[in-house]
C-alpha cells in the first residue's frame, strides 16, 4: 500500500511511454511518480487513504509529461520583455517602430540607453532595416539600440556608435560587418553577433542580481506554456559570465522555478574565459552547486553561420533571391575541429548553430575530426536549427550519433519568404526535415528558440504535425510527423537529448512528477487546433508551479 503526497484522480493520463498507455489516476510521493492505475481513482488496497493528501481532480482533462524545450533563451527572453516592443505585427512601418522608440525613450532615465527588439525588415511596409538616421531623428539625445528578430542583427543610432567608439575607419569584426549606405557611410546596421558585439560591450551591464530578478519574472510565461524543464542555448551570450551567475542565482533564491540546463558559450570556456581550466565534470558540479541542484550543464555552445533570413546562413547554393550570396561560415575549419576536439577530450556535450547546408557540413565535420581521434560512445553532440540539412547530412549525422534539434517555428513564421525569397521552392519544402531525421533513428527535439518566436510547446508540436505557414500554405507535407511522436519531442527525447531519460519525460513509476495539465487531449482534437488548447495547470516535483486563472482543480 502506498503513501502518497498527491493523488491524481478522473484524468486522462497520457503516459508517453513506450507503450502509449492512457491511464486514470496516479500518486505522488515526494516528488516521484509511485503509482499509476486503470481506474478513475487509486484503489483502496492500493492507497493509503487515512492520510491527509491533496487531490487533483482533473473532471476527464488530460495530463502529460511537463513540456521540455531544448533550445531557447530565457535569460534574453526575460530582459526583452523590458524594452520597446518592435516586432510585426504590431509594427507595420518603420514609422511605427520610430514611434514606439520615442515612447521608450520617454521613459528611459537619463545617462541609460534606449532598447528595442523583434523587428523584421522582411514583414516592414519599407522591407528594409532602420537606419541610424532614422533612429537618430526620433532620440537625438540617447543612445539606441533596436535587436532584429533573428537576434544576429541591429541598428544602432549615431550616440551609441559614438559611445562604443564604431566610426567610419572602425574594421570590420570577422564573422560580420557593419552595414553602409550608398556613399559608404556607416547606416548603423549591425550585421552577426561579432557586430552587435562591438556595441553591446558598451551597454552598461547590469548586475546578476538585476538580471535574475527579470529571469524570475521570464519564467512565470514559460510555466503557464506547461514547460517544466528548459535549455537557455546562450549563457554568456550578451553579458558574459555573469549571465551564468544571473541563472545559478535566480535558481538558489527560488525566483525560477524551471529545471534548468544550461548552455554555456564557448569562450567563456577557451584560453581567455574565466573556466578555461574546467573539465565539464567540474563545470557541471559547480552549477549543481550553486544552484542547489536545480540546474545542470547542457554543454558548450558555438555557432558556425547565421540566420537565411538574414543571408547569413551558409548555403551550399547561392540564396534564391541572391545569386552572389552564399553566406559565411563564422569559423575556418582547421581551428573550428580543433577548439571541437578540445572541448570533447574536456568532457563537454557540443551544441553547434547550424542553418545553412554548408554550416551543417562544416559542423558534421568538426565532430567527425573529434570523434575520429577521441571516439566517445553515447555523445549526443547536437546541431541546433537543422534547417536546410540534405539527406547526405542526415545520413552521416546518423552514421555519427549527431543530435538534432529542429526550430520547426519556422515553417510558420519565415516558410513564405524562404519560399519564395531566401530559398525558393524546392529547399523550401524541406526545412526541418523531420520524416527524413526520423526514418535515420536520428535523436531530435523541437524548440521554439524563443524569444525569436513565442514559447509555446503546443505551437511547436502543431507546427511539426501540420507544417502550415502563416499564409495557409502546407510546406512539406512528406516531411511531416504525427501527433504523438510530435509530443514525444517535447517530451521524452528531450529528456533523452539531456542524458534525463530515467528521471523524466514519461509519466512511469519512479519518475519526477513533472506534469502538464491540458484542457483537451492534444490526439483527441482537430491538429489545426493543438496549439489553441489551454494549459490549466503546471506541476514540478508534484506540486503546482502554475495554475491558469479560474481553475479549481485541488481538493482536500
Amino acid at each position: 500500500m502506498v503513501k502518497a503526497d498527491l493523488l491524481i484522480v478522473n484524468a486522462n493520463i497520457m503516459t508517453l511511454d513506450k507503450y502509449n498507455t492512457v491511464a486514470k489516476s496516479a500518486a505522488v510521493k515526494d516528488g516521484h511518480i509511485i503509482g499509476i492505475w486503470q481506474d478513475a481513482k487509486p484503489p483502496r488496497d492500493d492507497v493509503d487513504y487515512s492520510l491527509d493528501q491533496h487531490i487533483l481532480d482533473l473532471k476527464g482533462k488530460t495530463i502529460i509529461p511537463g513540456f521540455i524545450d531544448t533550445h531557447n533563451h530565457l535569460l534574453m527572453y526575460s530582459l526583452f520583455r523590458k524594452q520597446a516592443n518592435c516586432s510585426t505585427p504590431p509594427n507595420k512601418s518603420i514609422a511605427d517602430i520610430l514611434d514606439r522608440i520615442k515612447k521608450q525613450a520617454n521613459e528611459t532615465p537619463e545617462g541609460k540607453w534606449v532598447l528595442g527588439w523583434g523587428y523584421d525588415n522582411t514583414l516592414l511596409e519599407e522591407k528594409r532595416h532602420p537606419t541610424r538616421r532614422e533612429l537618430d531623428a526620433a532620440v537625438p539625445d540617447k543612445p539606441v539600440l533596436i535587436r532584429h528578430i533573428s537576434a544576429h542583427f541591429a541598428v544602432a543610432n549615431s550616440a551609441a556608435l559614438r559611445i562604443a567608439g564604431v566610426d567610419e575607419q572602425t574594421p570590420d569584426p570577422q564573422g560580420g560587418h557593419l552595414g553602409r549606405d550608398e556613399n559608404g557611410r556607416l547606416d548603423g546596421v549591425l550585421h552577426e553577433l561579432p557586430a552587435l558585439d562591438l556595441v553591446q560591450a558598451a551597454i552598461p551591464p547590469l548586475t546578476a542580481e538585476e538580471i535574475a530578478a527579470c529571469i524570475g519574472e521570464g519564467s512565470q510565461d514559460y510555466l503557464a506554456q506547461g514547460i517544466t524543464t528548459n535549455s537557455d542555448a546562450g549563457v554568456g551570450l550578451d553579458y558574459g559570465a555573469v549571465e551564468l551567475d544571473a541563472h545559478l542565482l535566480a535558481l538558489k533564491k527560488g525566483l525560477n522555478p524551471l529545471n534548468m540546463r544550461l548552455m554555456v558559450l564557448h569562450f567563456l570556456l577557451n584560453e581567455n574565459g574565466p573556466f578555461k581550466d574546467y573539465s565539464a565534470e567540474e563545470l557541471n558540479h559547480e552549477i549543481q552547486r550553486r544552484s542547489l541542484n536545480r540546474a545542470r550543464l547542457d554543454s558548450a555552445k558555438l555557432f558556425q553561420d547565421g540566420s537565411i533570413q538574414g543571408l547569413t546562413g551558409a548555403l551550399r547554393d547561392p540564396y534564391h533571391c541572391a545569386p552572389e550570396i552564399i553566406g559565411e561560415l563564422l569559423h575556418d575549419q582547421d581551428s573550428f575541429n580543433e577548439e571541437i576536439l578540445n572541448l570533447h577530450n574536456r568532457g563537454f556535450r557540443v551544441t553547434i548553430h547550424g542553418n545553412g547546408d554548408r554550416a551543417i557540413g562544416s559542423i558534421i565535420e568538426a565532430y567527425a575530426h573529434a570523434l575520429e581521434a577521441s571516439p566517445r560512445s553515447n555523445h549526443r553532440h547536437r546541431i541546433e536549427h537543422v534547417q536546410t540539412a540534405t539527406n547526405e547530412d542526415l545520413d552521416r549525422m546518423s552514421e555519427l550519433g549527431i543530435a538534432a534539434s529542429f526550430f520547426i517555428n519556422h515553417v510558420y513564421y519565415w516558410g513564405d519568404r524562404h519560399r519564395r525569397l531566401f530559398l525558393g521552392p524546392e529547399r523550401a519544402e524541406r526545412i526541418n526535415p523531420l520524416r527524413d531525421a526520423q526514418k535515420r533513428n536520428i535523436l531530435f527535439t523541437l524548440h521554439s528558440d524563443c524569444p525569436i518566436t513565442p514559447i509555446s510547446p503546443l505551437f511547436s508540436v502543431w507546427a511539426a504535425v501540420n507544417r502550415v505557414t502563416r499564409e495557409g500554405m502546407v510546406l512539406g507535407e512528406d516531411q511531416r510527423i504525427n501527433v504523438i511522436d510530435a509530443l514525444k519531442t517535447m517530451t521524452i527525447d528531450g529528456a533523452r537529448l539531456n542524458f534525463e531519460e530515467n528521471e523524466r519525460g514519461t509519466i512511469e513509476i519512479g519518475k519526477k512528477a513533472d506534469f502538464a495539465i491540458l484542457e483537451s487531449d492534444p490526439t483527441a482534437v482537430d491538429p489545426m487546433e493543438i496549439k489553441d488548447i489551454p494549459v490549466l495547470a503546471t506541476l514540478i516535483n508534484g506540486e503546482i508551479k502554475y495554475m491558469a486563472p479560474n481553475q479549481s482543480l485541488i481538493s482536500v
